[in-house]
């Protein structure tokens, strides 16, 4: 693993346990096993640090993949392999969220990691698109059921971010269950 690799998870690591403002960059450079000027070097400023993180560790990289790479064109196993690849990228990235959404001064950082969603309902509204024309979904307007998803699952994902659930219904059976719905509803 390379200097900036290991910067950015032990930021991650102490950020996520102590918040943004209660870690130094001597304490990341101690965990990642660097000097604190290897810190600097790399990132100017723990900020910037912070900003590199959440840019590498998100998810549209890997989203744009597997659109273009993993549509069998069929509604289900579709939105089945997309759903599954959500939740793991943002499970694994559950870090990052609790440390952009646990300080108000980060708000510059989320407002640029809206991108990726962003560009996660664009790969949506492409694909319902096509899939309409192809005839294998209803007419209907595409950004808003691409929406409709994405919200769905991040809520999900919300709800389990900062403790134990609040039900006994396992991310399994959510998204087994909400695909359903959606198959049902969107197919013609």
């Amino acid at each position: 693993m390379d200097n900036k690799s290991k910067l950015m998870l032990a930021a991650i690591d102490l950020m996520a346990e102590k918040g943004y403002k209660g870690v130094s960059t001597k304490e990341i450079a101690a965990a990642a096993g660097v000097s604190e000027m290897t810190l600097f070097r790399n990132f100017g400023s723990k900020l910037n640090l912070l900003e590199q993180a959440v840019d590498r560790y998100h998810y549209s990289v890997e989203m744009e993949k597997l659109f273009k790479e993993n549509m069998k064109w069929d509604l289900k196993e579709d939105l089945l392999t997309i759903c599954r690849m959500y939740h793991e990228i943002m499970h694994r990235n559950r870090k990052l969220f609790i440390i952009v959404l646990g300080d108000n001064e980060l708000a510059g950082i989320r407002e640029k990691a809206e991108r990726h969603p962003r560009k996660l309902l664009e790969l949506l509204t492409d694909y319902f698109n096509e899939m309409q024309s192809k005839n294998k979904m209803i007419s209907t307007d595409a950004e808003t059921q691409a929406i409709t998803f994405m919200w769905l699952n991040y809520g999900a994902f919300m709800s389990q971010l900062f403790g134990p659930s609040m039900t006994k219904v396992t991310l399994q059976s959510f998204m087994n269950s909400s695909i359903e719905l959606f198959v049902r509803a969107l197919t013609p």
